[in-house]
Order: structure tokens, then C-alpha cells, then sequence
């Protein structure tokens, strides 16, 4: 719309369109004039895509936070169930969000939410290691030289450090994650999206 005031007059004809001839009531409260890049619909944002020159729909910001929020509840470290439980309701969980936001553009979103969710992963692995001879014998195990692995054994770091150490990325690389069954949204993402 140019101004405000055509956008009202369109506006109030499809008020009118919708209550007069469909005999719907519409929400005054929740209908309104705004720009896209304000609206939240149904869990779907909207931004400008200036190489189509047109409006494409994304998980809204707020959208992301809850799943987000959702998968650190499912990677808890003080959450004492098995890892193949975590798992399975992590794929659930993922699913079903993907699939809900599959016609929106969010590649690096997914590829976000992935580095994080590895990361903690990683973490509950460690801890499950629990006393440090086992966490360097894993680590040994996994591909790490001895003394590198007694070093991060022995950092006395946190767990987010651990998490995204390099030594651990190497030994509980993405590649082993995939195989042990964490799910990516990244890889869902674009397996929906090409079939759209």
C-alpha cells in the first residue's frame, strides 16, 4: 500500500466483504494495519526479499525462542533419563516443527539451532563419561591423543566450554552425532523443502 489511508479503505472493504457476505464476526482487537515486517500469523513472520522484490514468510522470532526453548529442556543435564530416550522425543520435537515452518525460508536458522543442540548433546555425553579415567579413555577411544585428552579432562572448565571445545568436536563429531541418532533440523529442513 502507498499510504495509510488506502490501506484502511482496503481494510474496511474486506471487514465488510467478510462479516456481509460470509456472516463472520472479525476480531477488531486482532485485526489491524501494520507493516509485514511486524505481523506475527500463525507462528510465521514476514521480511522483504529484495533479489524477488517481494514478501517471503519465516518462523517469527518468537517462534524459534520456543522451539529453542523446548530443545533445551530435551538437553537438560540434570534430566536423568537414557540417551536414546532424549533422542527420540528430540526427532519428535524437531519434526514436527519443520514440517509446520517447511515453506519458509530458514536455512541458517535450522543451521543455528543445529550448533547448539550438537553442543549440548556433546555436554550430556561428557557428563555421562562422569570420572575423569573414563572421559579419557572415551576420548582416547574416539581418536584423541592421551595427553590431549588429559588436558581437557583436566581443565577444570565448564560444561559449555566442554561443549564446544575442539577436542570434543573432534571426537563426538557431527558425523558420529547422525550416527548415533541425533536428528538435524537442517537436514529435515531441506528434505521437505526440495519436495515442496
Amino acid at each position: 500500500m502507498k499510504s495509510e489511508k488506502a490501506a484502511n479503505r482496503v481494510m474496511k472493504s474486506i471487514v465488510r466483504f467478510i462479516e456481509e457476505k460470509l456472516g463472520l464476526i472479525v476480531n477488531a482487537e486482532k485485526s489491524k494495519i501494520s507493516h509485514p515486517k511486524d505481523l506475527k500469523f500463525l507462528g510465521f513472520g514476514y521480511y522483504y526479499d529484495f533479489s524477488n522484490k517481494r514478501y517471503q514468510v519465516k518462523p517469527h522470532l518468537i517462534s524459534v525462542q520456543k522451539f529453542q526453548r523446548k530443545l533445551r529442556q530435551l538437553t537438560k543435564r540434570n534430566w536423568s533419563v537414557p540417551l536414546d530416550y532424549r533422542i527420540l522425543k528430540l526427532k519428535q520435537v524437531i519434526l514436527g516443527w519443520v514440517n509446520y515452518f517447511r515453506i519458509c525460508n530458514m536455512k541458517k536458522v535450522t543451521q543455528r539451532i543445529d550448533e547448539k543442540l550438537r553442543s549440548r548433546i556433546r555436554v550430556i555425553i561428557w557428563k555421562q563419561w562422569k570420572v575423569p579415567r573414563k572421559q579419557i579413555k572415551s576420548l582416547v577411544q574416539l581418536g584423541i591423543p592421551e595427553e590431549e585428552a588429559k588436558g581437557l579432562t583436566f581443565c577444570r572448565k565448564g560444561y559449555r566450554y566442554i561443549g564446544l571445545s575442539k577436542v570434543v568436536q573432534r571426537a563426538i563429531s557431527n558425523k558420529r552425532l547422525k550416527q548415533r541418532g541425533v536428528p538435524s533440523a537442517l537436514e529435515r529442513y531441506l528434505k521437505v523443502h526440495t519436495v515442496i
